[in-house]
């Protein structure tokens, strides 16, 4: 199923909160920052910043906040996600959230990458993760 098509303010909204999130990163070893915006279908937005750990495998990115914060309260059906950081060109989510990504979909999902400056690049999940790994239901 494809996702709803969202308004101008949506989109502003989604990279405007994952701009914010980012302030909300714990990141003391890499300093690296990201922040993560994910609206719901019912128009609810969760914010995510990503929180480092001296167990780095401890680490949980920023879109799996997101995405931990909205399935704990009861949301499966997303929107879409803009994800944030401090870097002059925009950067994609890693490999182990676009696989956690691709659990909850749908494939057409839109992803914002957005650069420090606000400036974004749009993609899908399936662009992200063309070979999704999926058991069925």
């Amino acid at each position: 199923m494809s996702p709803r098509s969202l308004t101008q303010q949506e989109k502003n909204n989604i990279i405007s909160l994952a701009l914010e999130a980012k302030t909300m990163a714990y990141c003391p070893y890499s300093k690296f920052r990201v922040g993560a915006a994910l609206l719901a279908e019912d128009g609810t937005i969760f914010q995510g910043g990503n929180i480092e750990n001296a167990s780095y495998g401890a680490t949980i990115c920023a879109e799996r906040t997101a995405y931990a914060k909205a399935i704990s309260g009861g949301y499966t059906k997303f929107a879409a996600l803009a994800v944030a950081t401090d870097l002059e060109e925009a950067a994609s989510p890693c490999g182990i959230c676009r696989q956690f990504i691709s659990e909850f979909g749908p494939d057409d999902l839109p992803v914002y990458l957005v650069n420090t400056n606000g400036e974004h690049k749009i993609t899908s999940l399936q662009e992200l993760l063309p070979f999704m790994f999926r058991l069925e239901h």
